[in-house]
This record gives structure tokens, sequence and C-alpha cells, in this order.
């Protein structure tokens, strides 16, 4: 069977195949879409239940480093766009400079959140003060988990800059990006 033949057979991966990156790579998108919306469900409910909870969890809160945060990973998320497009051209070194910048803008994003969350605790407020920083804590802390996973995907990808694993790399952290943005209005504007 020729490289040709099995081009227009395809994977076997149907929709999938047709997304960038590697196929794999989406479908842990989706189920790590479908964690973070259970919890973001389950931040919505327990809210509903008690309210004066949330609002006097969220007024402590700090908004503007949560934008700062926005910012910082909506950038890292063009950053990654970017260097996505340069591997395709392909220019690698500059493939490997943008997907550096994005990089370093997730180490930026961690870094901001621990100050934040550094505040936070400094005011007594940790994992098991109320329903609303429990809730706020998993959520948060797993998304950093994943922003740290995502940094390391992306310094993996960057060493060879080939097309297939920027893409794969960039999916993730778009899906990171995509979380945050979902993330910071519930958790931080809408009262």
């Amino acid at each position: 069977m020729s490289a040709t033949d099995c081009e227009q057979q395809g994977t076997g991966w149907g929709i999938l195949e047709d997304l960038p990156g590697d196929p794999m790579i989406w479908v842990l998108i989706f189920s790590e879409l479908a964690a973070f919306g259970l919890f973001l469900g389950a931040f919505i409910v327990a809210r509903a239940i008690h309210p004066a909870v949330f609002a006097a969890g969220q007024a402590t809160l700090d908004a503007h480093l949560a934008g700062l945060n926005t910012i910082v990973l909506v950038t890292s998320g063009w950053a990654a766009a970017r260097g996505t497009a340069a591997a395709r051209a392909p220019r690698k070194r500059a493939a490997r400079g943008w997907l550096f910048g994005a990089v370093a803008l997730g180490g930026a994003f961690i870094a901001i959140k621990l100050f934040e969350y550094a505040g936070e605790i400094a005011q007594g407020n940790g994992l098991e003060s109320s329903p609303f920083f429990t809730l706020y804590f998993l959520l948060t802390g797993f998304h950093l988990l994943h922003v740290g996973l995502g940094i390391v995907i992306l310094a993996l990808v960057s060493r060879r800059a080939e097309v297939i694993g920027v893409e794969t790399g960039a999916a993730f952290w778009h899906m990171v990006d995509l979380l945050w943005i979902v993330m910071f209005p519930i958790l931080y504007l809408v009262r």
C-alpha cells in the first residue's frame, strides 16, 4: 500500500483527523473540557445554594490580578499561534522563539497566580474556609496544573519545532486559554 493510498483511506479518526495536531490530543482536550465543565457546574450550583457565602468570598478576590493574568494567558496563546504559523512556514527558529515566548508568559501566569494565592492565604482564606474557597482553589489549582503541563508540552515540541508537534502542543495550550477565559468571569466578575 502506497503513502497516497494510506492518505486516501484516512486514519479512522473521522472528524478528529481534520483538526490540527495529533487526533489523540483532541480526545484529551474534550475530556478535559468535560471535567472543567463539571467543576464549573458545581461552582454555579453551589453559588445558587449559598449566594451570601459566594458573594463574600468573591469580594476578597483580586480581580485586577486575575485580569492581568487573563491578558498574560491570551497573549501567550497568540504567541503559540504565531509559533504554529512559523512551524508551518517552515521557519523552525522563529517557531522556537514564539513557543519560548508562550512558555515564558505561561510562567508569568503561574507567578501571578501564586502571588494571588499568597494574598488570599494571608487573609485567612484557604481550601477549607468556605464552599466558595474550596471550589475556587480546586478550580484554579486544577487549571494551574494544566498551565504547568502546557508549559512542559510547549517546551518539548519546541525542540524539534515540527508542524504536527507544534500544532498538538498549541491545541492543548489554547484549551488552557479557553478554560481561563470562561473561568475568569464566573469566578471573579459574575455576582
